[in-house]
């Protein structure tokens, strides 16, 4: 298998995960979507600064991924591997913002390197809770909650199949890419025109089979509405993670616990 098809299959294990059997898992999915939705809302909401005070935010990925038995390489892997996004995103901020807001030492440390710590800290943080969010529920079920809290069914709709038609255009990469192999003797050098030439192809063998896909779930029944075979009902249990969490974010984001930890450890040593 190439490495289109490990990916595919690896994107596809976040599903594999959400069949777990622990505490977690069993929560509404609408529970855990609100708390990540609030979490997320959170770490974004600090100012351009912000780096010590999202540090206390880690107890929140690393609390679910003990309590869920979750894979913490594999999603740490996960968002590693879109930090380039962040660091696009933040890249000239050094060139452009370069007044000193603190020292370390006798060393200046200008606002621009501060702020882009902080982009990828808060990308790190929120991509991680976006994947424990899929590795816990499960992609449909995230759906059926979105569902549920009144988001468009249009939207959600669209969001299921771009998920689902990943692993279509990935197939069809795969296949074209071996074909590829086997007539080039595996020659691993492709020029632009090729490229140009596969790229094109793969848009529409994707959109062709896509298409036959969607007439052979609609000649089976598929009406746009997603059927879960778990129930969902909120409990006494959903309420107390959403709430429990809710709290923490809020003294997080209105405390600077960071500070207040440090104060606690320089006075030890005085």
């Amino acid at each position: 298998m190439n490495n289109i098809g490990k990916n595919s299959f690896d994107i596809g294990y976040l599903d594999t995960l959400a069949a777990g059997d622990s505490s977690l898992h069993h929560l509404d999915p609408r529970a855990k979507l609100i708390t990540t939705c609030a979490f997320i809302i959170t770490v974004v909401s600090f100012d351009k600064y912000a780096l010590a005070v999202l540090i206390p935010f880690f107890i929140y990925p690393v609390a679910l991924i003990s309590i869920g038995g979750l894979p913490a390489e594999y999603l740490l892997k996960k968002a590693f591997l879109v930090c380039p996004f962040a660091v696009l995103v933040g890249i000239f901020n050094p060139l452009v913002d370069r007044e000193i807001i603190f020292h370390i030492g006798a060393i200046g440390i200008p606002g621009g390197w501060v702020s882009f710590l902080s982009i990828l800290l808060r990308f790190v943080l929120t991509v991680t809770a976006a994947l424990i969010l899929v590795s816990l529920t499960g992609f449909n079920r995230v759906c059926e909650a979105l569902l549920q809290l009144g988001v468009p069914k249009a939207f959600v709709v669209q969001l299921l199949f771009f998920y689902r038609y990943i692993f279509v255009l990935t197939d069809e990469a795969e296949r074209m890419v071996r074909a590829r192999s086997l007539r080039a003797f595996n020659a691993s050098a492709m020029g632009l025109r090729n490229f140009i030439s596969l790229a094109g192809h793969l848009l529409l063998r994707t959109l062709d089979r896509a298409e036959r896909i969607y007439r052979a779930m609609c000649c089976r029944g598929f009406d746009g509405h997603i059927r879960i075979i778990r129930s969902s009902k909120i409990r006494c249990q959903e309420v107390v993670f959403a709430s429990a969490w809710l709290f923490v974010f809020v003294l997080l984001r209105f405390f600077n616990v960071s500070l207040k930890i440090g104060d606690v450890i320089m006075g030890l040593f005085q």
